[in-house]
């Protein structure tokens, strides 16, 4: 008997997954995304695995998804539809791949590779080439008749190009393009949104209307054959080639495979080019080519064996919130950070998430031992989206915010930032704060010193060597070799490169490297770009500040203030006597008559041609700016390879979107 923790949590997932999966498969409603879906089925299934006694025949694993809705004339399907098992990793495609060698004796079979197409499943029966009933997949046995919505899709063939009597399956999808023309309706007429074009697909061919479904412009891929009076084709890559000659619309896009590495490298490609399409793709489909080899390898209860659904890496999954800790940031700022069970989403690893804030937490409700739904898009940091509260343990209890935190001083005194949700150390220079500023001002978006990493920035705070950042630009070989891994070669290249840095600093990177409060790359350059030295913005009034465009009030009153303190000011003085700071090379007060001035430019995903900072380099030296998000103040998104949700965001305001190609040929 597995212990009682385990089966408690079993139940539960249970009730959890039979609830989110009846509300998506039966009613179309997504009460949590189909990513987080499958991370809970996940976790049922390798705790099944470990504890077989707990399998029972209700199990949410044990059967295919849906049953039909009320009021839907019924159909039962001649040929029993199956669901594919799902593979997340490399790992289990060599482990499927094995698992068919071995049930084979040995032989290698060839794959057919397929783009799984999101969208709702429709076998389609016809009889002397003439369409007789289209029906949804349901529960695998019964389905609904849904032939009168059908019949106004397109693509669908009301006769075929011979008189054959065959049943195919395929699936039924909706353009983005579509979905926002819907949703723009559904929002004027106050009804609630379709959450994705799956969900609206599905909640089309529903209609009892055909002439909603027509207006919807739905589309199909037909891509089996379940039955046909004809001679079968022998492999299913000329089985997709045969459902072409009969008419029905094949999604082009499927290969053939003879590795586990060819798989593999299909399913890399179509991560990246994806979005590219009008419709989505959440995974590959790969299946033995060979239908006497399918045929040997057969059906499990559920699914068959000689096929798996690879799927996407998941933007979307759950985990456990193990603790919650308090972060000091470089300003003093407290950031709650939620350490988690270890889990992998959107092709990495993750075990903390941040939580923001005090108001954030409240909001969530989240607490230690809650079941959560962790969120990463693209190159976005990991978010917490939703606390599943029907997993959450008897004994939890509600996140308290500490008096006190050890790293913000002697005494830990923390404070509420007046007219904000953050809090912050009392101390301005405890310890955790001093260890993240000189971090930073070292690392790359600030001073970048080569050689001084955050291992080798502890081990000088922790010896006493540094203090402050002019102790960097003081420090000599003999200084360094007390530390430890440094021998004389290793010590000299280091302090080379401090005072190779310390010769040229460019205004912009040390105002990054200050830890100004609210002041990031971007601003850094705006202030460098308006004022010559660190001595004419030192003096600069709130007035002055706000007069520059994409300077704030909330910034120039923190800026003005900063440089008014005392220990501020004679750190100026040191910094002058061991830096040769030098202006910017573009002033701000001429931007007007430089190609890209007033264009702000995000970038996403990763060019071949050149680096992020060099790409926002030749943006700025043309008198652009570089945002990290995106809004509908935008000109352009650059999309390299593997692009994130920045490129979504851009489509869905409109923006324009520049491939690596087309920005190369605007910067010149």
């Amino acid at each position: 008997m597995p212990p009682k923790e385990v089966r408690d949590r079993y139940i539960k997932l249970k009730g959890a997954v039979h609830k989110y999966r009846t509300a998506y498969h039966v009613y179309d409603r997504e009460d949590i995304s189909p990513e987080a879906l499958d991370a809970l089925k996940q976790e049922l299934v390798e705790i099944e695995k470990e504890h077989p006694s707990l399998v029972t025949a209700d199990s949410p694993t044990q059967r295919v998804a849906g049953k039909p809705l009320p009021g839907f004339k019924k159909v039962t399907h001649q040929i029993a539809q199956w669901s594919f098992n799902d593979a997340f990793s490399e790992q289990d495609i060599h482990d499927f791949d094995a698992r068919v060698r071995r049930m084979l004796d040995g032989i290698q079979p060839t794959y057919t590779l397929e783009l799984k197409i999101d969208g709702l499943k429709v076998v389609l029966t016809y009889e002397g080439g003439v369409l007789k009933t289209a029906a949804t997949r349901g529960d695998g046995i019964v389905g609904e008749d849904v032939t009168h919505n059908v019949r106004t899709i397109e693509s669908v063939p009301l006769m075929l190009e011979r008189p054959v009597d065959v049943i195919v399956e395929g699936e039924i999808w909706l353009s983005e393009r579509m979905l926002k023309e819907i949703n723009k309706g559904r929002q004027k007429a106050d009804e609630p949104l379709f959450a994705n074009p799956r969900n609206a697909a599905a909640g089309s061919i529903r209609q009892l209307d055909p002439k909603v479904a027509a207006a919807r412009k739905l589309d199909v891929f037909i891509y089996d054959v379940a039955q046909t009076s004809e001679a079968s084709p022998k492999t299913q890559y000329e089985e997709l080639q045969y459902l072409r000659g009969l008419g029905f619309k094949v999604n082009s896009h499927f290969e053939l495979a003879g590795s586990v590495e060819e798989i593999v490298a299909y399913w890399k490609k179509w991560q990246k080019k994806s979005k590219a399409e009008g419709y989505w793709i959440d995974g590959v489909v790969i299946k033995v080519n060979e239908h006497d080899l399918q045929e040997r390898l057969g059906y499990t209860g559920k699914a068959p064996r000689f096929a798996i659904a690879f799927k996407f890496p998941a933007e979307q999954v759950t985990t456990v919130v193990e603790d919650i800790a308090l972060q000091v940031g470089r300003t003093g700022a407290l950031t709650p950070v939620a350490h988690l069970r270890p889990v992998l989403v959107a092709g990495s690893t993750v075990s903390r998430a941040t939580l923001h804030n005090e108001d954030e937490i409240k909001r969530l409700d989240v607490r230690v031992g809650d079941t959560v739904i962790l969120q990463k898009a693209g190159d976005v940091i990991p978010d917490i989206v939703r606390v599943l509260t029907e997993l959450r343990p008897k004994s939890s209890k509600p996140y308290r915010w500490p008096k006190r935190v050890a790293e913000c001083g002697e005494d830990g005194s923390i404070e509420r930032i007046p007219g904000q949700a953050a809090w912050r150390c009392v101390a301005k220079n405890s310890f955790a704060v001093v260890r993240r500023k000189l971090r930073h001002f070292a690392s790359r978006g600030a001073l970048n010193i080569e050689g001084l990493g955050i291992s080798t920035v502890d081990a000088l705070l922790e010896e006493g060597l540094v203090a402050h950042f002019d102790d960097f630009f003081t420090l000599r070989e003999g200084d360094v070799l007390e530390l430890e891994g440094f021998a004389e070669v290793s010590a000299k290249k280091l302090v080379d490169a401090i005072q190779k840095v310390a010769k040229s600093v460019p205004f912009s990177r040390l105002l990054a490297g200050l830890s100004l409060p609210h002041v990031g790359e971007e601003t850094a350059i705006l202030l460098a770009g308006n004022f010559k030295t660190i001595d004419d913005l030192a003096v600069a009034d709130e007035e002055t500040l706000t007069a520059i465009d994409g300077i704030g009030p909330i910034v120039a009153k923190a800026l003005v203030e900063w440089f008014a303190e005392k220990e501020n000011k004679e750190l100026i003085k040191r910094l002058k006597k061991v830096l040769t700071i030098h202006s910017e090379k573009i002033s701000r007060f001429n931007l007007d008559i430089l190609p890209l001035s007033g264009k702000t430019f995000v970038l996403t995903g990763s060019m071949a041609s050149l680096g992020r900072d060099e790409a926002k380099e030749k943006i700025r030296q043309l008198g652009g700016s570089v945002s990290s998000s995106v809004s509908k103040k935008t000109d352009y998104v650059v999309a390299g390879e593997e692009a994130g949700s920045k490129l979504d965001k851009a489509r869905e305001l409109g923006v324009v979107v520049l491939s690596e190609e087309e920005f190369l040929k605007l910067v010149g």
